[in-house]
């Protein structure tokens, strides 16, 4: 059965970060729906987090079935929200490199804002198993298109509010940290909404924190065995 399968990149990232994704998913019958989330590639730099919220929920509604609402890294709270606000019509959700925050949170100020953005803040905060299997070539390219996060989007606060939400099935992707640390994190409490969902897998990829970039095949292959479950 054909699944719809929503495409959400993290920060500073548009739906063209998907593009390697993208024909690979529909090799394997699905329909991939990637978003450019505003303030993200749409020329609006006034784009706050409750824009990107509407540009999910509308992604979701345009889906004749119930869809697969993918999160990548920061974006994971986003495909959350969309569980919380459609928790009838999202399948099932997956969150690849990331966990959602939690009520009251701000959304992602990771990083210093400059003139109401937050730009990509080069390399050296993810040294290491992030980007290991990045080469110098894909590094400079990733940077290259890497588009500055309004500053209302990192800022914007959290809000949750249906408990249904707990009862959407949540497949958590492992790239640059193993199934069994993340299960460390959420029986240490450090995960509260991933501790409460009552139907959570773990799946493992051996890549860094950009998959999209580096396994393209090997993850499209994971979200369509994920779709076809």
């Amino acid at each position: 059965m054909r699944v719809d399968i929503i495409l959400i990149g993290g920060l500073w990232l548009d739906g063209s970060a998907w593009d390697e994704v993208v024909p690979a998913l529909t090799g394997h019958g699905h329909r991939p729906v990637p978003v450019t989330l505003p303030g993200q590639g749409d020329g609006n730099p006034a784009a706050t987090l409750d824009d990107q919220v509407a540009a999910v929920l509308a992604a979701v509604d345009a889906c004749a079935g119930e869809p697969l609402v993918v999160g990548h890294s920061a974006a994971c709270t986003l495909a959350w929200l969309a569980a919380d606000a459609r928790p009838a019509r999202v399948a099932k959700v997956v969150l690849i490199g990331g966990i959602p925050a939690p009520d009251g949170e701000t959304y992602a100020e990771y990083f210093p804002t400059v003139e109401g953005v937050m730009p990509f803040p080069g390399w050296e905060p993810f040294a290491g198993p992030d980007s290991v299997d990045l080469d110098e070539t894909a590094r400079q390219t990733i940077a290259a298109a890497a588009i500055p996060v309004p500053e209302a989007v990192v800022r914007g606060v959290v809000r949750l509010t249906d408990k249904r939400r707990f009862l959407t099935p949540v497949v958590l992707v492992c790239p640059e940290f193993t199934p069994a640390q993340a299960r460390e994190w959420i029986d240490a409490g450090e995960v509260p909404e991933l501790a409460k969902v009552k139907q959570l897998d773990y799946m493992d990829i051996d890549s860094g924190h950009w998959p999209m970039f580096s396994r393209p095949a090997e993850l499209a292959r994971l979200l369509a065995t994920i779709a076809d479950s």
